[in-house]
């Protein structure tokens, strides 16, 4: 079994906040990220697939074909957009970094499987202090 990763970037906005919650809830809870006119992050996103080299072509998968699947699905999808509103994938969802490593996972776990590897994990930079991993379900 060998890994492979290949590594995106997007900018976008998003706010934590609960409707159900007030002002003061939300500023307790998720700080200055509730701000009500939103902020934003400089992301990276790393997807890591895992499989076997195919001994035609010396290659788990081929890396242009990735990206671009990533791009289709991910980046064109989110790069400079409110998560909270104009993310297809995130609707419905919380705006965290956690929910949306998770959906990510999900828009691309059965695309690169139809590429005869197995998704891994996604990792997400929120910042350069904050990350998170997800492994799938």
């Amino acid at each position: 079994m060998i890994y492979i990763t290949r590594r995106e970037r997007f900018n976008a906005a998003h706010r934590l906040f609960r409707a159900d919650f007030t002002d003061e809830q939300n500023l307790e809870v998720f700080g200055k990220c509730s701000n009500p006119n939103w902020h934003g992050h400089n992301y990276e996103l790393f997807v890591t697939v895992k499989g076997e080299v195919n001994p035609e072509t010396g290659f788990l998968i081929n890396l242009k074909l990735l990206s671009k699947l990533i791009k289709e699905k991910i980046t064109d999808q989110i790069d400079h957009k409110n998560i909270n509103v104009e993310v297809p994938f995130m609707q419905g969802k919380f705006a965290s970094t956690e929910v949306l490593a998770m959906a990510i996972w999900d828009e691309l776990e059965q695309p690169i499987a139809a590429l005869d590897a197995q998704l891994h994990c996604i990792k997400v930079f929120e910042s350069e202090n904050n990350f998170v991993e997800y492994y799938g379900s």
